[in-house]
């Protein structure tokens, strides 16, 4: 063997080392969906590097609504879940393709609108704002994704007797994230429906003057519960379980929870920690 053909022999090994190498790191790493809140807000930024540093385990997500999230893991597409639509996850692992379902942190709904308030919903109960905005006709940008929030939205429609106003001129559907539907709810100068720790970044984002303001809150309906699901190794047998355990644990672990208790922008907390 010439030395030109010797050196080739060894790059060609050296490659097939740094590949193998790859792969097998790849194989110890978790992939997840996650709803587009735990991102837009940063909070996965700030905990992931944490979670890799005391396990040892890698971690991608890919943000999209909860319903997109939930799809993909029945495909097997991903790991791991963390999502915020309890009855749909519940439903999910009893048709068997969830297998557990931790509690980890909350949040809360809140309606938010232009500060001169033209649907007078400032203080009302949710069920009189959602019906002081359809008297008034005033613009209301719904996320329209199938996404946690929307879903809690419609069931909101529901539970104050007023259909989804689905085709209404004045009902706006997105099909977008969470701040990107409050930006446009803000172009529109109207209302839209938000988690609280999406509406802080939106704030921080306007240097903590945001055009459009908190106007409804406080009612126990409005509770936005975070989890993680794992997937049913049954329904999806390649998956991560074991290390999606791991991830689970981590998150209910008291380091994460604290993390997430100190996670805040303009001194105020985005998710509130509540792992048993």
């Amino acid at each position: 063997m010439n030395k030109r053909n010797l050196l080739s022999t060894i790059l060609a090994l050296c490659m097939m080392l740094v590949l193998a190498a790859g792969v097998q790191a790849g194989s110890k790493g978790l992939m997840m969906a996650t709803t587009s809140s735990t991102d837009g807000t940063g909070l996965l930024d700030y905990l992931v590097p944490h979670f890799t540093k005391d396990t040892g385990i890698p971690l991608k997500w890919t943000a999209t609504g909860t319903g997109k999230a939930l799809k993909l893991g029945q495909n097997c597409d991903v790991d791991v879940l963390l999502v915020h639509a309890p009855p749909a996850e519940k439903k999910y692992i009893a048709a068997g393709y969830g297998k557990d379902r931790r509690e980890i942190m909350y949040n809360d709904f809140v309606i938010i609108g232009p500060a001169g308030d033209p649907a007078g919903t400032k203080g009302k109960s949710i069920t009189d704002a959602l019906a002081a905005i359809k008297a008034k006709k005033a613009v209301f940008v719904s996320r329209g994704d199938d996404s946690g929030t929307h879903k809690k939205e419609k069931s909101l429609w529901k539970s104050a007797g007023i259909p989804i106003p689905d085709g209404e001129a004045w009902y706006v559907q997105a099909g977008q994230k969470m701040q990107a539907t409050i930006n446009m709810a803000e172009q529109k100068d109207g209302y839209t429906m938000a988690d609280r720790g999406s509406y802080i970044k939106y704030q921080h984002n306007k240097n903590g003057n945001p055009p459009l303001k908190i106007l409804v809150e406080g009612d126990a309906v409005l509770l936005n519960q975070y989890a993680v699901l794992t997937l049913d190794p049954k329904n999806c047998p390649n998956a991560k379980y074991e290390l999606a355990k791991k991830f689970s644990d981590w998150m209910a672990s008291q380091k994460a929870q604290k993390l997430i208790k100190d996670f805040r922008l303009l001194n105020q907390a985005l998710f509130t920690p509540n792992a048993k």
